[in-house]
């Protein structure tokens, strides 16, 4: 059963940089769009940021400006470079691959901001 492995979360101070990277364990083909979710406690999950396969990104407006997404479409893997991060930022943070043929979730990575 391939899976989507998220890496790169943690505790960071308000104002911080943080790294998230999504990659399948196994090989699944190209993915059409590749997204990241997140989820804070006693919220309703919500898109953070998504790339098509040509390169189309789109943003949540209170990222805009501060979290980049990126693919390395030869990895299969997508980035979230995430700067300037708040307080509001906390939460689990979830990769979506899509394609015509599958739908795969990662299982999430923590994200805290926290001074």
């Amino acid at each position: 059963q391939v899976q989507l492995v998220e890496s790169g979360g943690g505790l960071v101070q308000p104002g911080g940089s943080l790294t998230l990277s999504c990659a399948p364990s196994g090989s699944i083909g190209s993915a059409d769009t590749m997204n990241w979710y997140r989820q804070a406690p006693g919220k309703e999950r919500e898109l953070v940021a998504g790339i098509t396969s040509s390169g189309t990104t789109n943003y949540l407006v209170s990222v805009k400006g501060r979290f980049t997404i990126s693919r390395d479409n030869a990895k299969n893997t997508v980035y979230l470079q995430m700067n300037s991060l708040k307080l509001d930022d906390t939460a689990v943070y979830y990769c979506r691959f899509s394609s015509a043929s599958y739908d795969y979730w990662g299982q999430g990575t923590q994200v805290t901001v926290s001074s």
